[in-house]
């Protein structure tokens, strides 16, 4: 294992409960920024113990710009600011070994899970590919997979836990706190929380240099249901192109493979900011 991919979000963090710690303007943000800063520096230095020679980091939570770029270890390189192509995962289609989601959460709709939300909380209700629902972490690992990336290890919330090992058995599984409700959780200690990310580190490259995992891929065409939270968004979204209305908040686009409907999914997110 040479080259290691890893996407950073941040309501699923340890430590992060409130919104005043997820956005620019947020009271608490700079603890946020020490967070992450602290988990993905952790990573980083383990994934180069076990001899993996460059890792990319995506800093992928609102603005994208979260990460201190001057406290980065040495020979890691940043994806930061937004609006940029396939998002969450650029970069991806570089080629890696493996890859793996820090601080990702649980799909929208999920009971008392923290900061449950798909993509853009404020225009999604439900996201859902070829009829299932569909979190951050499917939509990812499924694009990780259309270019061949095996994702090898998520930590995050507890209340993902489940969709994750459904889907991609072969990862490997960090807790970093228990939801209570949409704004409280359950902090585990830090030095806990580092120990057990080590220790699943260590764990997800033997996998992957035993062979035990694999891509995680769905074939064409890819069915995208999104379901907006308000009927305005729905009726904006069915002037693009390609867009079925199938109620008064539900859309489909049926895309060639996961990268359109990727896509798609994220301008139709932005048509209905816009609105």
């Amino acid at each position: 294992m040479k080259r290691a991919y890893v996407s950073v979000d941040a309501e699923g963090l340890p430590g992060i409960f409130h919104p005043t710690q997820l956005t620019l303007e947020g009271k608490l943000f700079q603890e946020l920024r020490e967070v992450m800063g602290r988990v993905v520096k952790f990573t980083s230095e383990e994934l180069r113990k076990h001899g993996v020679k460059e890792v990319w980091v995506a800093d992928s939570h609102g603005f994208m710009g979260n990460l201190n770029y001057l406290d980065l270890p040495d020979d890691t390189y940043l994806v930061r600011g937004s609006l940029r192509p396939i998002s969450m995962v650029y970069g991806i289609e570089r080629g890696f070994d493996a890859a793996m989601f820090l601080g990702y959460h649980a799909a929208a709709g999920t009971s008392r899970s923290l900061a449950d939300h798909t993509y853009v909380g404020l225009a999604f209700y439900e996201v859902r590919v070829n009829g299932v629902r569909a979190s951050e972490f499917y939509i990812n690992a499924l694009m990780a997979g259309h270019y061949g990336v095996p994702v090898v290890l998520v930590a995050g919330d507890e209340k993902l836990r489940e969709d994750v090992l459904e889907k991609a058995p072969w990862v490997v599984y960090v807790t970093f706190k228990e939801s209570a409700s949409r704004y409280s959780a359950v902090m585990k200690p830090m030095n806990v929380v580092l120990k057990e990310l080590g220790e699943g580190i260590a764990e997800a490259v033997m996998r992957v240099r035993e062979g035990a995992v694999r891509p995680l891929r769905i074939e064409g065409p890819v069915k995208m249901e999104l379901q907006f939270r308000r009927t305005e968004y729905a009726d904006a979204a069915e002037d693009m192109p390609g867009v079925e209305r199938l109620d008064a908040y539900t859309v489909r686009y049926v895309a060639r493979d996961i990268v359109e409907g990727y896509k798609a999914m994220r301008v139709l997110s932005l048509v209905a900011l816009a609105v």
